[in-house]
């Protein structure tokens, strides 16, 4: 199945947190979507890969998404390297993205910039015809490289390089945090609290929605950052 956007993931939730607004942009305009998560987030203080993998399921069906799969990488302890890279090549030649969103180069947790790093040398190689790699029947996979990939933005600031104006997509992307019960601030819980359980994170990923939507004079944004200039064909398609 051929997608229009691929965003991936360190952990189940990374996505919906920082760039599900983008894709259901996307998807409104008729585009299809999709999302790789890398690892199965078996390092959290709560839930279990199971439960993450259900909300996961759920959150999927929220977003609407074409596709949605998780390479089962080691949580906490991927690498950059040959080992990590070539599932997620697979990965990309199977779905055929023009466009990948990846997580923040640089951020509070270390897996999110191994992830960023990861995503962007499996782009490139992933468009290598010398590098093989087989599709689920056996069969010889075609190189494939995404025209752009671009870094959305997570817990911690920088300034965005482009914004998207995700305001009319603004519920539907909260449904989609929300579909993660066992992640999220939730008064039922008696699992112990941690960095993203409390009231406070949640009121901070709406803030950080209506800051980086304030650039652009929209209600709410979502913001990424690039490794090189974004190119247009004329400043009408600029906002």
């Amino acid at each position: 199945m051929k997608l229009d956007i691929l965003a991936l993931g360190a952990h189940p939730d990374d996505v919906e947190m920082s760039c599900a607004g983008t894709l259901l942009a996307a998807a409104a305009l008729g585009q299809k979507i999709g999302i790789v998560d890398f690892t199965r987030g078996e390092l959290g203080t709560r839930g279990t890969p199971a439960i993450r993998a259900a909300e996961a399921a759920v959150a999927a069906e929220v977003l609407g998404l074409s596709a949605r799969e998780n390479l089962g990488l080691p949580d906490g302890f991927f690498r950059n390297d040959r080992e990590h890279q070539l599932p997620l090549i697979q990965a990309i030649r199977r779905y055929q993205p023009n466009v990948v969103l990846a997580n923040a180069i640089h951020d509070r947790h270390p897996d999110h910039g191994r992830a960023a790093e990861l995503a962007r040398d499996a782009c490139f190689l992933s468009g290598l015809r010398m590098i093989e790699t087989l599709d689920e029947d056996g069969q010889p996979q075609q190189p494939w490289r995404p025209r752009n990939l671009y870094h959305y933005i997570q817990d911690q600031y920088v300034t965005p390089a482009f914004v998207v104006d995700i305001t009319a997509h603004w519920p539907t992307k909260w449904a989609s945090i929300l579909a993660y019960r066992s992640q999220f601030f939730n008064p039922e819980s008696t699992e112990p609290e941690t960095y993203l359980t409390s009231q406070a994170f949640s009121q901070f990923l709406e803030a950080r929605g209506r800051d980086v939507g304030h650039l652009i004079g929209a209600e709410f944004g979502e913001g990424f950052t690039v490794h090189r200039p974004v190119g247009v064909r004329g400043v009408g398609e600029l906002l």
